[in-house]
């Protein structure tokens, strides 16, 4: 009897070996936030386009398999998915472009007799874009407002340039991004106070077109509270 239960209390750690090397794949996706900050998720929602995403299948207990791998790239559209390609990587990288949701299904085969694993899913949505610009900066060092730039909140904007000219139409800044921002100088040489004028031409992950032709009006003499001071 007491032989019996000995063999019975030592069982369940003879089956540990075998549960930790059971086959298993953790998909999982790699990127960079809004905040610039290294990211892993088996799920991103809100993200901004372009995203650029590394998925890996990170599989387990495959010592004696040679897996194959396909990564199931599929759209939502009208509640339903459409496939747009599949990719047959362990580690596989895209850019999302669009906005929308997207599933990414990992199909994991363990041999040419057909075995496989549960598929596994990642989804993704990227937002609809967002542009606009204000009116007026004030490059007089106070800490707010002190360059021009694209209003926070901005999303999504897949292609973007900006041109700053004077009254005369000389191209005095350009920027190639949303981010960007001008601050008030040419040359390396503050501009004068008045009205100078923005050209952008931009385009949203929801294929929204955006074009501002608009005056801009620099304020170096005007602070926080409506005060303004003379600069000379």
């Amino acid at each position: 009897m007491r032989n019996r239960l000995i063999s019975f209390l030592w069982l369940p750690l003879m089956l540990l070996p075998l549960m930790a090397t059971a086959q298993d794949v953790d998909p999982q996706a790699y990127y960079v936030d809004d905040e610039t900050n290294a990211q892993v998720s088996s799920n991103i929602s809100n993200a901004q386009a372009p995203l650029e995403v590394t998925f890996r299948a990170n599989p387990t207990g495959m010592e004696n398999y040679t897996p194959s791998y396909e990564w199931h790239f599929r759209k939502k559209t009208n509640n339903n998915y459409e496939e747009l390609f599949v990719r047959y990587e362990e580690e596989t990288q895209y850019t999302f472009r669009e906005s929308g949701t997207y599933s990414v299904i990992l199909k994991t085969k363990l041999d040419n007799q057909g075995t496989e694993l549960e598929e596994k899913e990642i989804v993704i949505t990227i937002v609809e874009s967002k542009l606009d610009f204000p009116n007026a900066f004030s490059p007089n060092g106070d800490g707010i407002n002190d360059t021009f730039k694209a209003k926070e909140g901005y999303k999504s904007i897949v292609k973007f340039k900006a041109i700053i000219l004077n009254r005369w139409g000389q191209k005095l800044y350009e920027w190639n991004s949303p981010s960007g921002e001008w601050d008030g100088t040419f040359k390396g040489k503050p501009v004068k106070d008045g009205v100078y004028f923005l050209h952008v031409n931009a385009k949203g992950a929801d294929g929204a077109i955006y074009e501002f032709r608009k005056d801009i009006n620099l304020l170096r003499g005007f602070t926080e509270g409506g005060a303004s001071s003379s600069t000379h």
